[in-house]
């Protein structure tokens, strides 16, 4: 049986691990041709060679979402190999938590370089080759500190509010050229990430529960749950 997206080429950035490698695998199990848009190489080409050993198509690129030049080598290739990218998912990000009057102006940078600049380098590169055939879908990872801020977290949130404003505002920017941006806002996802964070605490089991305690399913989200929106979406 043919897969929903087959003939179709999908990005997802930051898929060698947690939500972006559970996207890219549901994506080319729904027979997308799918690029790992992965910083680390070896992640990267894992997660490509795990598509493809399970009969799926799959290259992984080295993409740093921070550097804009790096984005559209990506993009450049991604056409090159498989064909114009008719689906993005922006999901690449970091964690950067602090007092707001602790944190450095490198700090700072950091955050919004790879959490806000990262998502605008990904549509800027892709949207012209989706504007030339008036079809295609962007997906965005934003977070639910987009909504409902919890203290000690600045300042991820911010960056995370101005995703939000991007999706908004490319998505009234494009809506009538037949192209379609979303955004996603997940709560505590069961990630590396997440697995890292409750380690840093005094009692990693305490942290994790109380984390958990603060989502009305008392539960942590899974990634194959956001992969799930993702492929509505898209």
């Amino acid at each position: 049986m043919t897969g929903r997206l087959a003939g179709k080429v999908a990005i997802v950035t930051g898929s060698g691990q947690g939500i972006g490698e559970a996207t890219a695998r549901r994506f080319a199990a729904e027979d997308a041709s799918v690029v790992v848009a992965e910083l680390d190489p070896g992640k990267g080409e894992a997660v490509a060679a795990a598509i493809r050993a399970a009969g799926g198509r799959a290259i992984a690129i080295r993409t740093d979402v921070a550097d804009e030049a790096a984005v559209a080598a990506m993009v450049e290739r991604t056409v090159a190999e498989l064909g114009p990218p008719d689906m993005l998912i922006n999901n690449a990000g970091i964690a950067v938590f602090g007092n707001p009057l602790e944190i450095t102006r490198a700090d700072w940078q950091r955050c919004f370089a790879v959490d806000l600049d990262g998502v605008w380098h990904g549509c800027r590169h892709v949207l012209p080759h989706m504007l030339a055939r008036r079809s295609g879908a962007i997906v965005n990872i934003a977070s639910v500190h987009a909504f409902q801020i919890i203290p000690h977290t600045f300042p991820y949130p911010v960056a995370k509010h101005g995703v939000l404003g991007l999706t908004r505002s490319l998505a009234l920017e494009y809506a009538d050229q037949g192209i379609r941006v979303n955004a996603i806002s997940p709560g505590y996802i069961l990630t590396p990430i997440n697995e890292w964070y409750f380690g840093t605490k005094p009692d990693p089991a305490q942290a994790r529960r109380d984390t958990e305690a603060m989502h009305p399913v008392k539960r942590l989200g899974r990634p194959d749950e956001i992969a799930a929106a993702a492929l509505f979406l898209a």
